[in-house]
Parts: structure tokens; sequence; C-alpha cells
């Protein structure tokens, strides 16, 4: 069993600076490929981002690609979403999920599928 807790959200204005972070309990962390998920008020979750077990492997949702950049250290246990130059529509509340076969799942658009998910935290990009 694997538990997420995200941490890093918050206001900022256009053009500005984030870094979420995903801490996870369980010692099977480093199987697990992770990803960030994000959701509007009203809207679907739609994916971010996700690395692959070893850190080697990453895939972006187009709408974010040079300006997020997914990372994770597996011996703290944690998966990181840094997030340069902010815009308005990245308001969000951020997932931040772990699957073994994360990657696979964010191409496919199956994400009930995905086996853990944390609480969530809220980014909010003002103009």
């Amino acid at each position: 069993h694997v538990q997420l807790v995200e941490s890093g959200g918050g206001s900022v204005q256009a053009g500005g600076s984030l870094r979420l972070s995903c801490a996870a309990s369980g010692r099977t962390f480093r199987l697990y490929a992770m990803g960030w998920f994000r959701q509007a008020p009203g809207k679907e979750r739609t994916f971010v981002a996700a690395i692959s077990w070893s850190g080697g492997g990453q895939y972006y949702a187009d709408s974010v690609k040079g300006r997020f950049t997914i990372s994770r250290d597996n011996a703290k246990n944690t998966v990181y979403l840094q997030m340069n130059n902010l815009k308005p529509e990245d308001t969000a509340a951020y997932y931040c999920a772990a699957d073994p076969d994360l990657l696979l799942i964010a191409r496919t658009g199956a994400y009930p599928q995905i086996a853990y998910w944390g609480q969530g935290t809220q980014v909010t990009v003002s103009s």
C-alpha cells in the first residue's frame, strides 16, 4: 500500500513559479511510476506529467511541455513538479498518482485504473 501527500501549492501571478512535492510512504515507492494530474472546477481531471520508476523516462501533456519538469528522488520517496512560467489556465487542484503502469495509463487515458492518489494541492495563478 502507498500513501501520497502533496504539498507546495499556493497562489502566484502569471509568469511565476511553484514546486509541488509528493511524499510517498511505503518501501515499494521505487517500483511505481509516478505522475501529476490536475482538475479545474467543473472540469475533468487531466494528465500533466509522469515519470518512470527509475526517473529515466518522462512524459508531459502538450500544454505544459517546456514549462513543467517532473523529477523524483527515490532515496527520499518523493516526486516533484517544477512549474515555471505559470499561466492562469494552470489554475487547478493538482493530484499526485502512483501506479506501476502509469506512463501507459497516461497515454491511454484510463485514469480510473490508477492504483493510488494523493488528496490534492491547490494552485491558483492570477493574471
